[in-house]
């Protein structure tokens, strides 16, 4: 039903504050980001290392729906993000275990779909499980070209194996002259 956790995403009351921390100090690369008219909101999504994401989240108006959850905060982790292949069959999964779920929305050109798990169903968080391409909402710098399913890059002492990852992005080995060795051997007995 679950494929991973895509990222925790953090409300903020200042947007720009928050996204010069993450970047400028702790080397987030910034990825997709939008304001939502609808629900009053800007939202931000950023990768730091290999496989983890960040998204921050804050108010754009009077009737946001994030106004409550930070008037007595300056900022916190609002919910988190769970990736699924397929929407219909972990609402069909949440039914059968009678876990109730609310704000079914799917985005126009199907490129997000999603359902939320409320915090007193979910042990104090609220949950939020969507199908998408994670690739679709990281930056070019932290994944590959489509259709590039890895890179080897010489070292003084061996490689750099880097893959591109199914949750999206791409992970770096580091591997010496004897690991490769064992591997080249172990790939030629595999085929």
């Amino acid at each position: 039903m679950i494929a991973r956790i895509d990222h925790v995403s953090l409300a903020v009351k200042d947007q720009a504050k928050a996204e010069r921390f993450f970047r400028d100090i702790l080397g987030a690369v910034p990825g997709a980001g939008a304001a939502d008219p609808a629900t009053q909101f800007f939202w931000q999504l950023f990768s730091l290392g290999d496989l983890s994401r960040l998204e921050v989240i804050s108010p754009t108006g009077p009737d946001s729906f994030l106004n409550g959850f930070l008037q007595s905060r300056e900022s916190g982790v609002h919910h988190i993000t769970l990736q699924t292949p397929d929407i219909r069959k972990a609402m069909d999964h949440l039914k059968a275990h009678d876990i109730p779920f609310f704000g079914y929305n799917k985005y126009p050109g199907g490129v997000w779909t999603e359902i939320f798990i409320h915090p007193r169903h979910a042990f104090g968080v609220l949950i939020q499980i969507a199908q998408f391409e994670a690739d679709d909402w990281l930056s070019e710098k932290v994944k590959f070209p489509a259709g590039t399913g890895w890179e080897i890059r010489k070292t003084g002492d061996g490689a750099e194996l880097t893959f591109a990852h199914p949750g999206g992005g791409k992970v770096a080995f580091r591997l010496e002259q004897k690991e490769l060795q064992r591997l080249v051997t172990e790939l030629q007995q595999a085929l």
